[in-house]
C-alpha cells in the first residue's frame, strides 16, 4: 500500500470498512481519447499507457468496481461497444476522422470526442457513473467537462506532462506545444485527485504545476505476473525466437522515436564492436517496436543509422508483437537496455525484470524506482553510447551476471502486481469521491 493510501486510513480510523466500501465508486468512466486500450503496444501511439489502462480496468473490475472506457475510432464500421473483460467494456467514440489523425491534431476533435461522452451518458439513468478517470492530458479536458456535468469527482493521470518532456528532449526532437502546458495546468488544478507513478512524479506535479500535495497520490504500476515470469528459461526462449543460444543479445522494446532513444543502443554497440570486433561473431540486436510520435517522420531513420554505423549485420528489425511473445522476447535477452530521455515509470522495464531479464536504462523519471542500480540492472547518468557501451562489455565478459541479475530482477518485480496497484487506486477513488462530497457541500452550505 501506498504511504498515501497509508495516510487515508490513518486519517478515518473510526469509519467501519463496510461504510468505507459504500463510498467507493461503483462505475467508472475511463476516458483514453487519442489511444485505444484494444490497439496492439508498440504501434503508432500505443505504449505503456494502453497496458496500464486494460490491466487496471480488470483489476479494477475484479474488485467489483466496473469500468467503461471511451477511446476515439480509429476505424470505421467499429462496433460501439467492446466487452474487454467482465465487468469491462471499451465505448468506440467517432471523433474525426478514422484515420491519418496525429495524436497533436486531436485537440481540434476534443469537442466532437466530449459530445460523444455526454451522448452515451445521456442514454442512462442520472447518476450511472460514479467518478470519471482520465488518462493523459487531452482526455483530462473531456473529463473535467464531463465530471462537472454529471456532478461526479475527477480524477487524472498524467502519463507524461510537457514541461518534464521539455527539460529532457532528444537532439532534433520537437517540444511539446504551449497549448499542452496551459491545458495540463487546468486539469491538475480541475481534478479532486491526481495519481502519480513515482514521487519524483508527485514532486514534478507541485513543482511544475503547483499541484496541491493533498491531492496527489503515489500509486506504481504493475505487471501481469502471469504473462512476464522467467517461464522455461532463456535457452527455450532462444531457441522459439531462433536466436544463438551463446549471443549476447541487448534488446530493445518499444516505440521507435527520439524519446525512447534506440539510436544510443545502436551507438553503443558500434562503440563495443570496435574495441571488442570479436564479439561481432556472436552478437544479437533485436529492435521490437514500430515508429512512433515524431520517429514517424523518419520511419527509416534507425535502419539507415545501424548502415552508417556498420552495424546493420547484429541488429535484427522486428515489428512490435503481443504480449506473450514479448515476454519470450524478454526472456531470450541478455538485458533489456531503455536509454529514454523521460519516462514516467518504464513498464517495460519491469515485465523485462519479471521474466528474469536484468535492465541497463538511463537514471530518469520512474527507471530508478523501477530498477534497483547494481542489483537488478544498471542505471547510466546521461545519454553518451560509451557508457552503455561499457556496461555491456560487462554483460559479454561475465556470463554469470544475467544469471545473478536475473533472479534478483525476478524477485524484485514480485513487488509490483497489479493487483495491488488497483486496491490503492480504489482507494484514491474513496478519496476523491469524500473529498468532492465536501466541496459540494461547502459550496451550498
Amino acid at each position: 500500500m501506498s504511504q498515501y493510501a497509508a495516510r487515508i486510513g490513518r486519517r478515518s480510523p473510526s469509519v467501519p470498512s463496510r461504510l468505507r466500501l459504500h463510498r467507493r465508486p461503483r462505475r467508472v468512466a475511463m476516458l483514453s481519447v487519442h489511444t485505444s486500450p484494444l490497439h496492439q503496444p508498440g504501434t503508432g501511439d500505443a505504449g505503456g499507457m494502453n497496458v496500464y489502462i486494460v490491466e487496471l480496468a480488470q483489476r479494477l473490475a475484479a474488485i467489483n468496481i466496473e469500468v467503461e472506457i471511451f477511446t476515439r475510432a480509429t476505424a470505421g464500421g467499429l462496433p460501439p461497444t467492446v466487452p474487454l473483460a467482465p465487468g469491462v467494456l471499451v465505448r468506440h467514440v467517432d471523433a474525426g476522422p478514422y484515420e491519418g489523425l496525429a495524436k497533436e491534431d486531436l485537440p481540434a476533435q476534443l469537442c466532437a470526442f466530449t459530445h460523444g461522452v455526454m451522448q452515451a451518458w445521456a442514454r442512462h439513468r442520472p447518476g450511472y457513473y460514479d467518478l470519471v478517470h482520465s488518462h493523459y492530458w487531452l482526455s483530462g479536458h473531456v473529463g473535467w467537462l464531463a465530471a462537472q456535468r454529471w456532478g461526479v469527482p475527477l480524477v487524472h493521470a498524467m502519463h507524461t506532462m510537457a514541461k518534464v518532456k521539455n527539460a529532457s528532449l532528444a537532439a532534433g526532437d520537437t517540444p511539446e506545444p504551449a497549448a499542452r502546458v496551459i491545458g495540463e495546468t487546468q486539469i491538475v488544478a480541475a481534478a479532486d485527485r491526481l495519481i502519480a507513478n513515482t514521487a519524483e512524479e508527485a514532486g514534478e506535479l507541485a513543482r511544475h504545476y503547483a499541484a496541491e500535495p493533498a491531492k496527489v497520490a503515489v500509486v506504481h504500476p504493475g505487471v501481469n505476473l502471469d504473462r512476464f515470469r522467467p517461464g522455461d528459461g532463456r535457452a527455450a526462449a532462444r531457441a522459439r525466437l531462433d536466436l544463438p543460444q551463446d549471443a549476447l543479445v541487448p534488446l530493445f522494446a518499444g516505440r521507435i522515436q527520439p524519446l525512447k532513444a534506440p539510436d544510443i543502443l545502436l551507438r553503443a554497440v558500434a562503440v563495443l564492436l570496435d574495441e571488442r570486433p570479436e564479439l561481432r561473431s556472436r552478437m544479437v540486436v533485436p529492435v521490437v517496436g514500430g515508429p512512433s510520435g515524431s520517429g514517424l517522420a523518419k520511419p527509416e531513420g534507425l535502419q539507415k543509422l545501424a548502415a552508417r554505423l556498420g552495424v546493420a549485420d547484429v541488429v535484427r528489425f522486428c515489428p512490435p508483437v503481443g504480449q506473450e511473445r514479448l515476454a519470450d522476447w524478454f526472456r531470450a535477452a541478455s538485458v533489456l537496455v531503455m536509454p529514454s530521455y523521460s519516462e514516467s515509470f518504464g513498464l517495460v522495464a519491469i515485465e523485462a525484470q519479471a521474466a528474469g531479464t536484468p535492465v541497463l536504462a538511463a537514471a530518469v523519471g520512474g527507471l530508478p524506482v523501477a530498477v534497483r542500480d547494481g542489483v537488478t540492472g544498471f542505471l547510466v547518468d546521461g545519454h553518451d553510447p560509451a557508457a552503455y557501451a561499457r556496461v555491456l562489455r560487462r554483460f559479454a565478459d561475465e556470463p554469470s551476471l544475467h544469471t545473478d541479475m536475473g533472479a534478483a530482477a525476478a524477485r524484485h518485480a514480485q513487488g509490483f502486481g497489479w493487483d495491488t496497484a488497483a486496491a490503492t487506486t480504489a482507494d484514491v477513488y474513496t478519496a476523491a469521491t469524500q473529498s468532492h462530497r465536501r466541496r459540494v457541500r461547502s459550496q451550498h452550505g
